[in-house]
């Protein structure tokens, strides 16, 4: 992906991010919380999950092209809400001068 760095002014908010890494017998299991620099959008809309269903994404965010949470992830948002990741695109902005960026639809 060659596209333009994503610029951190518009990386205005911070959510934390815990990886999915399996379930267990005692559930599900995340790593270690991380913060992540992103722009978040509160906008609800129709995104495909990994099985191919149809879903209802309530927000997203937006950050650096090397962001790659694995879905189901646990997200805290900054007001404190916990989601989960459904899925993530990457945008290329290949030779345009726009920014690459990986986004985050979160359940």
């Amino acid at each position: 992906m060659a596209g333009v760095k994503m610029p951190g002014f518009l990386l205005q908010h911070t959510v934390q991010v815990e990886a999915y890494l399996g379930s267990s017998s005692k559930g599900d299991l995340y790593g270690a919380a991380v913060p992540v620099q992103c722009l978040l959008d509160e906008r609800t809309q129709m995104v495909t999950n990994p099985a191919g269903e149809k879903v209802t994404s309530s927000s997203s965010y937006i950050t650096r092209l090397d962001h790659n949470p694995p879905p189901k992830s646990r997200v805290t948002l900054p007001d404190g809400r916990v989601t989960k990741v459904i899925t993530i695109a990457r945008p290329d902005g290949g030779a345009l001068p726009v920014p690459s960026n990986t986004q985050v639809f979160l359940q």
